[in-house]
């Protein structure tokens, strides 16, 4: 359960900071951009590898609608989801939908079940500065399975740009925005991490670190590849 719900949380905040380029200066979304996300234990060897791949970009009204594809294989190479989800901007802020980035194949360990999702949407302004406080997110998900109950809870709470740093990654050297955040995540068990992220523009999400409530790295992901 544990390494479950680890992997859980950088499975989401790898994926969380993705938009539409007309729509913000931060992390293209063209159609045919495809992206490596190399996630790492507390050893810092490789357990999983995210690639994303930008397959529709469209409009919606006065937003921006973006579908991407992503499949997370393990260390072995075995596929461990298939999934896609959207992304909307408004021209001043990118909101990711929670439900969107739930897929089904993340319980297989639970068997055939229902769920229900509600909460509210992970939302990056169009314009970052060191200081700014970022709006929360939450996610609940009711879980049926076999006449059993199970409800899942995640808080996103204390977003905040705390800085500047230059990050390289086999992808390249970039100049990141920092960003850290607290994460309160309930699935049978309480779980309470933090997590240090670095955006730039134009690619967003580079590098993430998630710390345990004793500031214990407990895994990591970075940005190895990037073509568009």
């Amino acid at each position: 359960m544990k390494t479950l719900i680890n992997t859980f949380i950088l499975l989401f905040i790898s994926s969380i900071a993705i938009s539409q380029n007309n729509c913000s200066k931060f992390y293209p979304l063209n159609e045919g951009t495809k992206f490596q996300i190399t996630v790492y234990d507390h050893k810092e060897k490789p357990s999983a590898i995210i690639d994303y791949d930008v397959v529709n970009v469209r409009k919606s009204g006065g937003n921006k609608i973006g579908t991407i594809n992503s499949v997370m294989t393990d260390g072995k190479g075995k596929q461990i989801t298939d999934t896609s989800f959207d992304v909307s901007c408004n021209g001043e802020v990118v909101s990711v939908d929670f439900k969107s980035l739930i897929n089904p194949q993340i319980f297989e360990q639970f068997g055939n079940m229902d769920y229900e999702i509600t909460g509210t949407n992970m939302e990056w302004p169009n314009e970052l500065y060191v200081g700014q406080n970022l709006p929360d997110a939450t996610m609940d998900m009711k879980i049926s399975m076999s006449g059993i109950n199970i409800n899942m809870s995640v808080e996103i709470t204390d977003r905040k740009v705390i800085g500047k740093e230059t990050i390289t990654s086999p992808a390249g050297s970039f100049n990141c925005f920092v960003i850290t955040h607290s994460t309160d995540m309930k699935m049978g068990v309480s779980q309470r991490s933090t997590s240090k992220q670095w955006v730039t523009e134009k690619m967003g999400a580079i590098k993430s670190v998630n710390y345990d409530k004793n500031g214990k790295v407990t895994g990591s992901s970075l940005l190895t590849k990037f073509e568009g």
